[in-house]
């Protein structure tokens, strides 16, 4: 007895239309990524942690699309991966958005402020004894 080969399913294709329509996707998304990217420079120097985020928006977005630029992200996260993996992490199907904010923010605090003064430290002891049923003030 042979086998008997069945026919492929046909699966959606992901990403942009074959053809001019997806080119000119590609092209539009790479554009507004550089447009996103020069908005959170201007919006850098004002008061108040906006622009990097911001940046890091537009960054998303033109990795997404260009090839050449996924090649070299990739190579400087093998460079610099501490800088770069929580980027990598927001790149991914479904991003932990709140992790890699609360330990970006934890890192900051630790560069910042001094041992004694760190608050966001201190608060995520008061959340984790919180959800154990504990007094904060007994979290060990």
């Amino acid at each position: 007895m042979t086998a008997v080969a069945l026919p492929r399913p046909r699966t959606r294709r992901r990403g942009p239309a074959p053809g001019l329509a997806g080119r000119l996707m590609r092209a539009a998304s790479i554009a507004l990524g550089v447009l996103v990217i020069l908005l959170g420079i201007v919006i850098a120097p004002l008061p108040g942690p906006m622009g990097v985020p911001i940046m890091v928006v537009g960054l998303i977005l033109i990795l997404r699309t260009s090839f050449a630029a996924k090649r070299w992200f990739l190579r400087a996260v093998k460079r610099y991966p501490r800088a770069l993996n929580p980027i990598r992490r927001l790149l991914r199907r479904n991003p932990p958005f709140a992790q890699v904010f609360w330990q970006q923010l934890l890192r900051v605090e630790r560069l910042v402020t001094a041992k004694g003064h760190r608050g966001v430290a201190r608060l995520r002891k008061r959340i984790k004894s919180a959800f154990r049923g504990r007094p904060a003030w007994q979290a060990a």
